[in-house]
């Protein structure tokens, strides 16, 4: 289970075991052999350039999606035809646990994700190919990019590119698709971060002067979805955008880092979301610095409004747009 506090919400790892079923289901109505076997790379730790300090890990979608795992530097196979699947965890040296705490055995990780087999990997080259012998595997089935599917690569990719059939095709659209169409648990989890992104935005708007930076409506939200719902990244960059910087589509990042002063009579323009096990939602709002709409600003405003709540009563399941 997935939970980061007390007050957060609990995420079975049956959502990810579910996940997996309906992408097997969806292969298996594919021309893909038996035995075809789905291998993802999780994402990996880096570190900040020419330091020792990590970047703050955050796991690759497509393995999250059918893993749920926490951990970086691992790898995961499923049989297509009977389902099950095998996790591949970095065997760490016990001397780690100083800076990692406990170093769990491979027991650990099998009951706390609920897969069929954990291995310990400390060489990916061959054990990982020695499993997939175990399982028959007659076609491994990557996704389009990726260390794994680059035939010209070192190391995984090499030793699987040599030793089995590859098909780089068949699984991205499949799985893409299976993503697009959420369960009721996913369902439940983009309604509980959007939940909790809603009540930061409106605790912005209560607070909020003109005469702050940008940057500091920024920080305040990101405070906010970690204190109340355990979010420790964001969706995307936060846009925290004010005056004629709302029209600046990628405002927010690098170039323009949420750095001037939100002034008296603009509008405040705030695309944020928080993200919980992975998943989030998009929030963007408009509302006037001072809490007071000039006429100008009023009437786009309810142009939009309206526009917004024609769109939402027009929505049917299966329309098109």
């Amino acid at each position: 289970m997935f939970k980061i506090g007390a007050n957060t919400m609990s995420v079975p790892m049956s959502l990810f075991a579910d996940n997996r079923k309906r992408l097997c289901n969806k292969l298996r109505t594919t021309d893909v052999p038996e035995h075809s076997i789905v291998l993802l790379q999780g994402g990996q730790q880096l570190q900040q350039d020419s330091t020792d300090r990590d970047i703050t890990f955050r796991q690759e979608s497509f393995f999250q999606w059918c893993f749920g795992v926490s951990e970086p530097d691992c790898y995961g196979a499923i049989d297509v035809t009977s389902g099950r699947c095998v996790l591949f965890i970095p065997k760490l040296p016990v001397e780690y646990r100083v800076w990692m705490g406990e170093i769990f055995p491979p027991s650990h990780f099998q009951a706390k994700y609920r897969v069929d087999d954990v291995m310990f990997v400390d060489d990916v080259s061959t054990v990982i190919p020695d499993v997939l012998r175990s399982m028959e595997a007659r076609v491994i089935l990557t996704l389009e990019r990726g260390l794994i599917s680059d035939r010209e690569g070192l190391g995984i990719a090499g030793s699987i590119c040599s030793s089995f059939k590859m098909d780089t095709e068949s699984l991205q659209p499949v799985i893409s698709e299976c993503r697009v169409i959420k369960s009721k648990g996913e369902i439940d989890i983009i309604r509980y971060v959007s939940r909790v992104s809603s009540e930061a935005h409106k605790e912005i708007m209560r607070r909020i002067r003109p005469g702050w930076m940008e940057y500091q409506a920024e920080s305040l939200f990101r405070h906010l979805v970690q204190t109340h719902g355990g979010g420790r990244h964001v969706f995307y960059d936060c846009v925290a955008s004010s005056g004629p910087r709302c029209a600046i589509m990628n405002y927010g990042g690098a170039t323009c880092p949420n750095d001037h002063v939100i002034e008296d009579g603009t509008l405040c323009l705030f695309d944020m979301s928080g993200e919980y096990c992975c998943y989030g939602s998009d929030i963007t709002n408009t509302f006037p610095a001072n809490g007071k709409f000039t006429e100008d600003q009023k009437a786009i405003y309810h142009i939009v409004l309206e526009a917004n709540m024609a769109v939402k009563a027009a929505m049917r399941p299966g329309g098109w747009f």
